[in-house]
């Protein structure tokens, strides 16, 4: 593994979690946009700020 291949902001999970809270197990926006962040980094992304 070399590293992170991208970087996507927290900004950038919350408006993914905005469009996929209807998919997502989640209770709340803050949960949904944890579950975006650590698919991202299971992707091999770096989650900024």
């Amino acid at each position: 593994q070399s590293g992170p291949i991208g970087k996507v902001s927290m900004a950038q999970c919350r408006e993914i979690a905005e469009a996929k809270m209807a998919d997502l197990n989640a209770n709340d926006l803050d949960q949904a946009t944890k579950i975006i962040a650590g698919s991202a980094r299971s992707m091999g992304l770096e989650v900024v700020g």
